[in-house]
């Protein structure tokens, strides 16, 4: 069978989704901040050009006087509104293709392999038509023989006005003259340290790394690296990973909004994580057995912070999130030292297992079945209504200590309350 891959990238896509329910910020610059409105971490093409490559990354308050000098629009980074487009997005990809990879949330990989006879360049342009009309999202395709040449693609199909986001990489006068265009540090999963390393023994092109002899790449590159060169050469050695593995372990944390000195907010703010952590383990049917709590504090006038954790082993591998709060808030308590600001604090469970092949406890006094069954009505009530319409006391309702977003967007397309108004 002969393999075919198409890479969709949505193009900026941050910056796209403030744009769909915002139509008058098509052709503006904008920006789109981290958590607590910190650093820039996206932007759109116009921004690019304003600010420069260099900007990225950078503080908000670094480059205030420049985003108000070119009237650049700052947003804070809406993950609700961007996870829901993405959803849309990736379900109308996989309407294209029988066979779909969820790369990331903003790109996908569909499997073509049974699409030589159909003209492909249409195929894609209809790809990126429908996902426009459908979504209001732009986006660019892709399609070679491996998925890294389908990466390639799709990366110069954004640079080339004849392409017009639109890049089928099949004809193989056309893939000589990709890879001698394009810089060993721009291929997927070489990287800039390597490129420096190629460098020196006179390689700069994707079309100069093909052509090295495979005892120097060997030598030269990790294994992943020499299937790397092997897939820029047409051959196949990437798969398409249509379901994921269960995570080994999962984590939230998040920053505070301002300095957390109480031991009832950090209590709190701890709570909605564990309770975060709870409804992921859930969601991939697995329970923790182990779980840890971590704070980052520093006391006046040290200006650096200090890390402390504590770990607890389960007697009984759960994902209750009332069992986990237990054992969560009892470790917060042992952290805590007043007369310290806290910045930071977190949650990390680990030890997973499958839910159905828990190991149980002859001394376990705990009522699994109804923790279960309460558990399941908890995130059907979340699901249908919205993210923490029912929650545990402990996390608490006002939240001070929550993220600052203070440019964020409405949740248009998941709170009922933030419906767009036509007028």
């Amino acid at each position: 069978m002969t393999t075919l891959f198409a890479l969709v990238d949505c193009n900026n896509f941050y910056a796209s989704c403030e744009r769909v329910f915002q139509p008058k910020l098509n052709g503006q610059p904008i920006v789109v901040l981290s958590n607590n409105d910190g650093c820039v971490i996206a932007s759109s093409n116009e921004a690019k050009e304003l600010l420069g490559g260099s900007n990225m990354g950078k503080a908000a308050f670094e480059i205030e006087a420049l985003l108000k000098q070119h009237n650049v629009k700052v947003f804070s980074s809406n993950y609700t509104l961007y996870g829901d487009i993405s959803n849309r997005v990736m379900s109308i990809l996989s309407t294209f293709s029988p066979n779909i990879e969820v790369y990331s949330i903003d790109e996908a990989f569909l499997d073509l392999g049974n699409f030589y006879e159909v003209n492909l360049q249409k195929y894609s342009r209809q790809i990126k038509d429908t996902v426009l009309q459908y979504t209001s999202i732009p986006i660019s395709v892709g399609v070679a023989s491996t998925k890294t040449l389908a990466k390639l693609a799709n990366k110069l199909s954004k640079k080339s006005k004849k392409a017009d986001g639109v890049l089928v990489l099949t004809d193989p006068k056309h893939i000589e003259a990709a890879l001698k265009s394009t810089a060993i540090s721009s291929i997927w999963g070489i990287g800039r340290q390597y490129a420096k390393k190629l460098s020196v023994h006179g390689m700069e092109t994707a079309w100069d790394l093909c052509q090295a002899p495979d005892s120097f790449i060997k030598k030269h590159l990790t294994v992943v690296g020499f299937r790397t060169v092997k897939e820029l050469r047409g051959e196949p050695c990437l798969d398409l990973e249509i379901t994921s593995d269960p995570k080994k372990h999962i984590c939230t944390s998040r920053s505070f909004s301002y300095k957390v000195t109480t031991l009832t907010d950090l209590q709190e703010a701890t709570a909605n994580y564990v309770a975060r952590c709870a409804a992921k383990l859930r969601k991939q049917k697995s329970c923790a057995a182990c779980v840890t709590v971590f704070v980052m504090k520093k006391r006046y006038p040290q200006p650096e912070y200090m890390y402390f954790s504590q770990t607890v082993a389960l007697p009984v591998a759960t994902n209750s999130t009332p069992e986990l709060l237990k054992y969560v808030r009892k470790a917060v308590e042992q952290l805590y030292v007043p007369g310290y600001k806290y910045r930071k604090s977190g949650v990390i469970v680990s030890g997973l297992c499958p839910d159905n092949q828990v190991q149980a406890s002859l001394l376990d006094t705990v009522d699994r079945e109804k923790h279960a069954k309460a558990m399941q009505a908890l995130d059907k009530v979340n699901k249908r209504f919205g993210k923490d319409m029912v929650l545990s006391a402990a996390q608490g309702t006002v939240r001070p200590w929550k993220m600052k977003s203070e440019m964020l967007s409405k949740c248009y397309t998941t709170d009922l309350k933030n419906l767009l108004e036509v007028w």
